[in-house]
């Protein structure tokens, strides 16, 4: 896919990422951006070719108005996420399934919505920001990290059953950004300008898997090894015990 002139939708605009991806498109060339957010008053990109659309992806009614305006689109950015932080065996349920009810079945909303636009439109592509955490658990992600394993394999799955309409899927992984969602951590972060530059470079390519980071694509090369070594490793990587 070649940006230039392409209209795209991309979620949970108004920061961090998705913010990064709505400038990078703009660089880009692309002819219009949905900029959505659950408050698009937020949204402080001033450009022509922005469009700010009220969206919340755990509501469905919201989800299909914003399909409904967005008749034109050719590529979507799944990118909108939450993390509470909560335990899956001790947490707050209801925060667990706030972490299922956005990763999961948020996206797979836009996405059922929004792929009978991509077909009219001649196939597009969707674009879903995953995580290191896709693959991985560590303490104080159990909720986060089972809800984008959940969105990993969402996203494989829809690959298969949207090929025939001639829709690129990719999904896009790294490990922590500086962005809000990531501040109470510690360790390394990328630029979050990196997410967008790697995810539409791979578009270029017909990359249907882009792994952003070294962090990322040391835990993807360590899951055909046993996985006791593995939490051993990452235990002192992260400095847990």
């Amino acid at each position: 896919m070649d940006i230039t002139d392409q209209i795209a939708l991309v979620t949970g605009a108004n920061r961090g990422i998705g913010r990064e991806f709505v400038l990078e498109l703009l660089e880009r060339g692309a002819r219009r951006v949905y900029a959505t957010a659950r408050r698009p008053e937020t949204l402080e990109i001033d450009d022509d070719r922005v469009v700010p659309l009220a969206l919340d992806i755990t509501d469905h009614g919201s989800v299909v108005a914003a399909a409904r305006a967005a008749q034109d689109v050719t590529l979507v950015v799944n990118n909108a996420g939450i993390s509470t932080g909560a335990s899956l065996v001790t947490g707050d349920l209801a925060d667990v399934r706030r972490e299922m009810d956005t990763h999961f079945w948020g996206t797979l909303d836009v996405i059922r919505e929004l792929a009978p636009v991509l077909a009219r439109n001649g196939g597009g592509a969707v674009v879903n920001v995953l995580s290191a955490l896709s693959w991985f658990a560590s303490p104080g992600t159990g909720s986060y990290a089972a809800a984008k394993a959940a969105e990993w394999n969402l996203t494989n799955a829809v690959r298969l059953e949207l090929a025939a309409q001639g829709t690129l899927v990719q999904g896009v992984l790294l490990g922590a950004a500086d962005t809000d969602i990531a501040a109470g951590y510690d360790g390394p972060k990328i630029d979050p300008r990196d997410v967008p530059r790697r995810s539409i470079d791979g578009l270029a390519e017909g990359s249907i898997e882009v792994v952003v980071d070294d962090w990322t694509a040391m835990v993807k090369a360590s899951l055909a090894g046993d996985p006791a070594e593995f939490y051993s490793r990452m235990a002192e990587l992260l400095g847990v015990s």
